[in-house]
């Protein structure tokens, strides 16, 4: 990977401070409750261990893999379960955690796979935001950052070949 193709979009210590807000306002919406936080994998994998290492509350966490892009830049909007949570969440307050949105198609049918499990409630907060790209509604309760209709990885993230997810920043491939 060569650095000279992308540009730095969100910096790492603007992403770990929007994680930190964020984490003190669902520790505050869930005190007292247990919730089950749910990364979508792969991708929101980093954003999850960040966020709850900033929520002071009791949770447990199940992991939802989901795949919509295999290895293009643009989602197929054909939606893939390559994982599925292990706890039964009836009854249970339930937090999904998404790296990115972008046309919604994969998001809306996890929550509504989530739904018919008759969770107490289902929150999803999103790390990246891209609208210009939405097809579909999407039910986000908070996102951290609202992005331009760029190709985008790293913290989390692929470069749509399964690389750069270690990097520390966003970055976006350059025009």
């Amino acid at each position: 990977m060569n650095s000279n193709n992308w540009d730095v979009l969100i910096s790492s210590a603007r992403i770990q401070e929007g994680i930190r807000k964020l984490g003190l306002e669902l520790t505050e919406i869930y005190s007292g409750k247990k919730i089950v936080v749910i990364p979508l994998l792969r991708g929101g994998f980093m954003f999850a261990a960040d966020l709850v290492r900033n929520m002071n509350i009791d949770l447990q966490i199940e992991f939802l893999g989901a795949a919509s892009y295999g290895e293009q830049t643009k989602s197929s909007g054909e939606v893939r379960l390559t994982l599925d949570t292990t706890l039964p969440l009836s009854g249970r307050d339930v937090l999904l955690v998404e790296d990115i949105v972008d046309t919604g198609l994969t998001l809306t049918y996890i929550q509504k796979l989530i739904k018919s499990r008759n969770p107490a409630s289902l929150r999803t907060v999103v790390m990246l935001d891209k609208k210009a790209r939405r097809q579909v509604d999407v039910d986000i309760y908070r996102c951290v950052f609202d992005i331009p209709d760029r190709f985008v990885f790293g913290y989390g993230l692929d470069n749509s070949g399964g690389f750069g997810r270690n990097l520390p920043d966003i970055v976006a491939i350059k025009d």
